[in-house]
């Protein structure tokens, strides 16, 4: 008889006007990886927030293991059963990895006596935790000092260390490069031998093929289809998410028309992580930059657009010198950007969409009716699924808050774009739709820098450069193929 870690029968949600989840369910057998794809507001996270009892769904049940669900109100029984490591970090930075490891909990293997903490107890506790699930990290250190993979890794560990054997890993690769995700899958595979099940949900599809056994896809907040990957083809699995057939069509901008208009100069640019890094870009320019979480990629982009102050070296815009380390300065200069982190940095949750989206040009706006009006047209003009502009961006959707945070990039109308990881966390047409609006501002003129980890997002790129150890190894021209672009992120011939 098949074993469930969980199951989902006729589950129905409501927010107000709003059907999240209409009569869905999911059957996930125990010591599985089990994919959860769909487009943005299909019903995932609303799936995961009853998955994990922060929801009380309007009808349906679920169970784990056989036995129902435990009320909503006793969070012990329900961290025993399931726990969920977010895309959105939430461990706590400020405290060590022993600390977190047992936030809430530190009676657990004796770490008190007599109401006191033992940290040499609580110390040994982490210390023996750690090693059973190969986590690589000092519990004295903090967690704050941790890369994004050491972090999920303990996440994964308190989960473990609970009692849960069904984990939620929610957009887990987002923030991961190439090798980074690769160990996470190692780690996966490895703990699904000890009998862990998890339920992976991932807007990335290779990697549904990669770690997965099932798949189950949700469209419109309904239940589509579950089936075993290894029977469904990637462009039947893209159907079922978007109700069309057919692959991702992302424009290539071989079309675009061409300028020797100097837009931005980068000279002999310096700072945290690269060096000595020139490159130009003329009007309608789109210029891609790749390379590995260690490459400088991400550096060089903040240091551009004014996050980071550079050692040494000049940015212009329009022939006029950007004063560095001052984002404000380059918003006036006219650079607009949308930032690798969009929860800590392109975004203020309990804002509304129309706060959010007119943030870097608010002093416009002398009315609250105007900035609410320049809202509602964000929602049109970048598709966002919303109820209006006042509605908070926390309601929304990863997918959609992406597409605030690009809508709060360009409402400047700047000249230079610099976009970190435009497309992550979105689905197939979401993604189709960022990369047009990247492309249709190409086409007025605007220059681009893309860094991304993901190839998709290169390909409407003219050029791509690959950055390696901080400097700039490769240039490829449009049409190159992904063997040789891998190659050189990797720091390999492609021979």
């Amino acid at each position: 008889m098949t074993e469930f870690a969980a199951t989902a029968r006729g589950v129905t949600k409501r927010f107000g006007r709003t059907l999240a989840l209409d009569d869905v369910g999911i059957e996930i057998r125990a010591g599985e990886s089990h994919a959860l794809v769909g487009r943005n507001g299909a019903g995932k996270s609303t799936l995961v927030s009853i998955l994990t009892g922060m929801q009380v769904p309007d009808a349906g049940e679920v169970s784990f293991f056989g036995e129902p669900a435990p009320p909503v109100a006793d969070r012990a029984a329900w961290r025993r059963h399931v726990a969920c490591v977010y895309q959105k970090s939430t461990v706590v930075p400020e405290l060590s990895v022993a600390e977190n490891l047992f936030i809430n909990r530190q009676d657990l293997g004796g770490g008190t006596f007599g109401g006191l903490i033992s940290w040499k107890k609580l110390k040994r506790e982490a210390t023996e935790l750690l090693e059973t699930y190969d986590v690589a990290v000092n519990p004295d250190e903090l967690v704050s000092a941790l890369t994004v993979e050491q972090r999920q890794l303990v996440e994964i560990a308190r989960a473990l260390s609970i009692g849960s054997r069904f984990v939620i890993l929610d957009e887990p690769t987002a923030q991961l490069d190439g090798p980074a995700i690769e160990r996470l899958f190692d780690r996966m595979r490895s703990l699904q031998d000890k009998g862990v099940t998890f339920l992976f949900i991932s807007h990335h599809l290779q990697e549904v093929y990669e770690v997965c056994q099932t798949v189950t896809v949700y469209r419109d907040a309904r239940h589509i289809v579950t089936a075993p990957v290894a029977e469904m083809s990637k462009p039947d699995l893209i159907e079922a998410m978007t109700g069309e057939a057919g692959g991702l069509n992302v424009p290539s901008g071989a079309d675009r028309p061409s300028s020797e208009e100097l837009v931005l100069s980068v000279s002999s640019l310096s700072g945290e992580s690269f060096s000595d890094i020139s490159l130009s870009a003329t009007r309608g320019e789109v210029i891609g930059l790749a390379g590995s979480a260690s490459s400088g990629k991400h550096e060089f982009a903040e240091t551009v657009y004014g996050l980071r102050k550079p050692l040494s070296g000049t940015i212009s815009v329009d022939g006029t010198e950007v004063r560095g380390g001052d984002v404000p300065a380059a918003l006036k200069a006219g650079i607009g950007c949308v930032p690798r982190d969009r929860h800590h940095q392109g975004l203020v949750l309990d804002l509304s969409i129309a706060e959010n989206a007119t943030m870097s040009t608010a002093s416009r706006f002398v009315w609250p009716s105007a900035q609410r009006a320049a809202g509602s047209t964000a929602i049109a003009s970048y598709d966002v699924k919303a109820a209006g502009p006042d509605q908070p961006v926390s309601d929304l959707s990863g997918g959609n808050q992406q597409k605030v945070v690009m809508a709060r990039a360009l409402a400047g109308d700047p000249s230079v774009l610099v976009l970190i990881n435009p497309t992550a966390g979105v689905d197939v047409k979401s993604k189709e739709s960022l990369l047009g609006v990247v492309d249709a501002q190409a086409r007025r003129g605007k220059a681009a820098i893309v860094v991304s980890d993901e190839l998709d997002d290169l390909r409407v790129c003219d050029r791509v450069l690959v950055m390696f150890h901080g400097s700039v190894v490769r240039e490829f021209s449009r049409g190159w193929r992904d063997q040789e672009l891998i190659a050189a992120i990797e720091g390999m011939s492609s021979e």
